[in-house]
């Protein structure tokens, strides 16, 4: 019998923080009016999050990255609408320039209070926002087989979406600062490999059995096959400033998937390669983005960034058109050339430095930088 192929139904999280615009200090408490009228509005696309100041949305299952595009495009025109009325405004960056976590309150639901008393001061530190890209790969075998190829490829996948070089108030010196404050929690970074889906399974389930878990929602790996949905989500990503950037990889996580899929029906399939290697790339983009290159671990040697973006859309040419998301892929040679948004957060901060700003009125033109680049369309 031949198997037929995937899908390749996808959906977008994405986690934003809530400024004050006269203060642009991140709300310790969000109106209540805000969340009501949001959900009046957006139903069960939007929802709380761990932190008060934070919100998430979600897109429906969309079958075209344009389909993709155009819900969140407009569940992101919502927020910023709703938020407006109450003198606030959306961010999508993974940390706040300048906000402290000390000042932050988590949402009063009974999820989030078990992570409190469970976590204690690590997740009072999760003052991070990031986006999740979901794949669907109905087969539970060969989302299993595609999720171990897949690992490669996240470093990747994060050097395009940095927006995290911020924070309390200091350069990090990395692109992408989230993963650091992420890392601290248990079961995060990159995932192990499993011979099926039988072994992920069992292997989650000692912790379901024992109590340590609800359900594999607590799992909280770079990419893990989703607990709710039939999906492989991605989710090493900073959440990105600009929505087409935001396309740009979920089209590619997307055709990258397919591109696996293909390789195992032709009875080919990616080189495995030792967490250990996967893990420098990993830091390397957290620490540069995509500046400094990546490890081509075939070669062995250090690449330039670009040369394997540009190796990355040859391999899956086929997969960008018969999605219909060439133009999308292409994007992220636009984005190596402008800069991601943490790129864009030094250059403004520096700029503003430059032109007689106080460190307070540099951060506070990073905030009104990214206040307009998350309402931009």
């Amino acid at each position: 019998m031949i198997q037929s192929e995937p899908d390749f139904t996808i959906g977008i999280e994405e986690e934003y923080l809530l400024v004050n615009k006269d203060t642009r200090d991140l709300v310790h408490s969000a109106p209540q009016g805000l969340m009501d009228e949001c959900e009046a509005e957006l139903h069960s696309q939007v929802s709380p999050e761990f932190l008060q100041c934070q919100i998430e949305v979600g897109t429906r299952v969309c079958k075209t990255v344009q389909e993709a595009r155009s819900d969140l495009g407009h569940l992101r025109q919502t927020i910023v609408r709703q938020a407006d009325k109450h003198g606030l405004a959306p961010i999508a960056a993974s940390t706040h320039p300048f906000a402290m976590w000390q000042d932050q309150h988590h949402t009063d639901k009974e999820r989030y209070s078990m992570l409190a008393k469970d976590l204690q001061l690590v997740v009072r530190r999760m003052l991070i926002s990031g986006m999740h890209v979901h794949v669907c790969v109905e087969d539970e075998d060969v989302r299993i087989d595609l999720f171990n190829q897949l690992t490669y490829f996240l470093p990747h996948m994060l050097a395009l979406s940095t927006s995290s070089p911020f924070w309390q108030g200091r350069n990090t010196g990395l692109k992408s600062y989230r993963l650091i404050v992420f890392d601290g929690l248990p079961r995060t970074g990159l995932p192990p490999s499993f011979s099926s889906y039988g072994e992920y399974e069992r292997t989650a389930n000692v912790l379901v059995k024992a109590g340590l878990i609800e359900d594999t929602t607590k799992v909280w790996w770079d990419l893990r096959p989703s607990a709710r949905f039939p999906t492989l989500e991605m989710r090493i990503c900073d959440v990105c400033s600009y929505l087409d950037d935001a396309m740009c990889i979920a089209a590619m996580f997307r055709c990258i998937t397919r591109m696996l899929y293909r390789l195992r029906r032709d009875n080919q399939r990616w080189r495995s390669y030792d967490r250990f290697l996967v893990n420098e790339n990993r830091w390397r983009a957290q620490r540069y983005g995509f500046e400094n290159g990546l490890i081509d671990l075939g070669r062995g040697d250090v690449v330039p960034y670009r040369d394997l973006v540009e190796e990355l859309i040859a391999l899956t040419e086929p997969d960008a058109q018969h999605f219909g998301c060439v133009e999308e892929v292409r994007h992220a040679l636009n984005i190596i050339d402008r800069g991601t948004s943490a790129d864009r957060q030094i250059q403004c901060f520096n700029e503003a430095q430059a032109g007689g700003a106080s460190d307070e009125e540099a951060l506070k033109a990073v905030v009104d930088q990214l206040i307009a680049d998350t309402a931009q369309q």
